[in-house]
């Protein structure tokens, strides 16, 4: 474990409490031992182009990572010292081998993925043009092996128990999966950890001791019924496709108490466009933190204290600029920022740290080629960050001389 997560007294060696317990353990009084994420969805294969800027007909080589949005944030959030683990299915073959391999590799449980004979692992691939055109192609056919999680097979046990569970817009879009996570949802509500914290974690609203129950809006049109793999308006068929997830995502969020997603997702949950109006319309739909993120405009977080969710209670507004990157893929930014997120809420952090911290996560990742592989410690997080604050302290250069004619930006092509 990287040495910068060891101040955190929930961080314990091979996944232990701090009562020398591991995940999924029971204790001597009895009580099982929660884990800090549980993350419950897609997972699969990523095939990433080594050439950048060409079409994917073109690409001559391909990198093979471990795959999958609620896959990736459990990841990210065990890089940072935390005790996950994973609900999903893969299929019974080679792929489905090669993720489960990954995540023990990764320090992540498995022991709730599990094959499902007759139906292939899923595999991804995507086009690289930097810096903000990443189209993904997903082959999910007939019917991928994550969307065949079942309400009846759930460890509801767990589910409470769990410090964060993670569920994501892609495991409502089919049965069995919907019901299944909805089910999840519902064992959640008012629940508090079967394990307290670690000791030294003090009460406060939304802080250590707090159960945190997230939607990830995770909206992937051609997943119901729309056009494209990425987060997008859907094309010619994407109107249909919001109106049917709409109904559904709003089931699942009266369930939650944080939600979190980018302006396309959180549209579809609420039919605008506008960001604080967006996030104030969430806010209403029952969550007491929302976090809508803007791209190239930052972050924008509205979080609700000591009215609970609906009307009522003081409402906290953060807003942060983006972190400077040189763009290498953008896939991987947003389940960092996730499982970045999840470790400042466990930790009870302030809800700007908290942001700061996912969003150089998120900064980070987006200058690499992989996901999951890609998920940086709390060491490289805060390292950015220090430097981040260093230059913004610097004194500014002196004016370079005008040029005699306008050149070029490096990179790019005059249009």
């Amino acid at each position: 474990m990287d040495a910068s997560t060891s101040t955190d007294p929930s961080s314990a060696p091979d996944g232990e409490g701090a009562d020398g317990v591991p995940a999924g353990g029971v204790r001597a009084d009895g009580v099982r031992r929660g884990f800090d994420v549980l993350a419950m969805g897609r997972i699969g294969v990523d095939l990433y182009p080594q050439q950048s800027g060409v079409p994917l007909d073109q690409v001559e080589t391909f990198a093979k990572y471990l795959g999958g949005s609620a896959t990736n944030v459990a990841v990210a959030a065990a890089r940072h010292g935390r005790r996950c683990a994973v609900v999903s299915r893969t299929g019974a073959d080679p792929f489905g081998t090669f993720a489960r391999r990954a995540l023990r590799g990764f320090g992540v449980d498995d022991r709730w993925v599990t094959p499902v004979p007759h139906l292939p692992t899923p595999v991804t691939f995507c086009e690289l043009f930097p810096p903000d055109s990443f189209p993904l192609y997903f082959y999910r056919y007939p019917k991928a092996p994550d969307l065949e999680i079942r309400a009846e097979e759930l460890d509801l046990e767990a589910v409470r128990a769990a410090r964060i569970l993670w569920v994501t817009g892609t495991g409502l879009c089919a049965e069995p999966s919907r019901s299944a996570t909805l089910a999840a949802l519902a064992a959640r509500s008012g629940a508090a950890p079967a394990s307290a914290p670690a000791r030294g974690e003090a009460a406060a609203d939304g802080g250590r001791d707090a159960a945190h129950t997230v939607v990830d809006l995770d909206w992937r049109p051609a997943f119901w019924g729309g056009e494209g793999g990425a987060s997008c308006d859907g094309g010619a068929s994407g109107a249909q496709a919001r109106a049917r997830a709409r109904p559904v995502y709003r089931a699942a969020l009266a369930h939650a108490t944080v939600a979190v997603g980018n302006l396309d997702e959180a549209e579809v949950a609420t039919g605008c466009r506008d960001p604080l109006r967006c996030a104030e319309e969430l806010l209403a739909l029952g969550p007491r933190l929302v976090v809508v993120k803007l791209g190239p405009d930052g972050v924008l977080a509205l979080r609700r204290h000591d009215g609970g969710s609906g009307s009522g209670g003081r409402v906290e507004r953060v807003t942060l600029p983006p972190l400077p990157v040189r763009v290498v893929n953008g896939l991987g930014a947003g389940d960092a920022f996730g499982g970045a997120l999840c470790h400042g809420l466990l930790a009870g952090w302030e809800l700007e740290r908290v942001l700061r911290f996912a969003n150089a996560a998120g900064a980070l990742v987006a200058g690499r080629h992989s996901c999951s592989s890609a998920m940086p410690t709390p060491r490289e997080v805060e390292a950015l960050l220090d430097a981040e604050c260093g230059a913004k302290a610097a004194p500014a250069p002196a004016p370079a001389p005008a040029p005699a004619a306008a050149a070029t930006p490096a990179g790019r092509s005059p249009r």
